[in-house]
């Protein structure tokens, strides 16, 4: 895909995140970004509101400085913003990238992640800023879910937006990947929101949508008992079955 393409397909990705009906978000939460290169990445300028998304709602940044933000041992708020704004690859566009660069910097490195979509679904975050919110998301509950999100999420206690929170994603995805051998599908972060993982924009879409059926499928199992989480045998059979890796590569638009 040439770079132009993947621009524009970000940010039609973005306005369908941005949609009011999806309530996924509002105002200027979420962001959302791509890989441009092996160099560089485009990602939402802080503040831009996905819903009226455009070309010019993102900034492209280097992935080596900002992924070299990973090893330090502290840094200060204006420390970060002064090295997130060195790393855009315009040095003379205002805009300034989202105090999440860091980590859509770390997910897009990842073997087949091109684009990346980080939400606040209402739905979710019902889930997410509960007491019981670990319990509640311990297990899947239909193969639809195994099929467009993967066996299990990456879960992240609540940490600090920004370079903490990209550091400690970055351990728990790093584990992740290497306990599975592949990259996670979704990391759901407490008290924060959602974020799919995809080689499309219309694999993180539809993970995204999946994701945010399954949480009120989950809410709605509390009127009946809780939920009936499928055995692990299940989940395993399901992510493996031939029929579904091949509805899998369909939904992913790689078949």
């Amino acid at each position: 895909m040439e770079r132009q393409q993947i621009s524009d397909a970000l940010v039609s990705m973005s306005l369908e995140i941005g949609r009011p009906e999806n309530d996924y978000v509002i105002l200027g939460e979420g962001n959302t970004s791509a890989r441009l290169s092996d160099a560089s990445f485009a990602v939402k300028a802080s503040g831009k509101p996905l819903l009226t998304a455009s070309s010019g709602s993102f900034v492209e940044v280097y992935f080596e400085p900002v992924l070299r933000m990973l090893e330090l041992a502290s840094a200060t708020d204006e420390e970060v913003k002064t090295l997130l704004q060195q790393a855009r690859v315009d040095q003379t566009n205002d805009l300034r990238p989202s105090v999440e660069t860091v980590l859509h910097a770390s997910l897009l490195s990842l073997p087949g992640v091109n684009y990346v979509g980080h939400t606040h679904a209402t739905a979710v975050n019902a889930v997410l800023c509960s007491k019981g919110w670990k319990e509640a998301i311990s297990g899947r509950l239909f193969p639809d879910e195994i099929v467009s999100c993967g066996i299990a999420p990456v879960a992240v206690e609540y940490v600090d937006p920004g370079l903490p929170l990209a550091k400690e994603l970055h351990r728990r995805v790093n584990d992740y990947a290497s306990a599975v051998g592949a990259a996670p599908k979704v990391v759901l972060m407490q008290n924060h929101g959602i974020i799919a993982l995809g080689a499309s924009p219309d694999e993180v879409l539809g993970i995204t949508a999946m994701s945010v059926k399954a949480f009120r499928i989950l809410a709605g199992t509390s009127q009946f008992g809780g939920p009936n989480f499928l055995s692990e045998e299940n989940v395993l059979r399901i992510s493996s079955r031939p029929d579904e890796l091949y509805r899998m590569k369909m939904i992913r638009g790689t078949a």
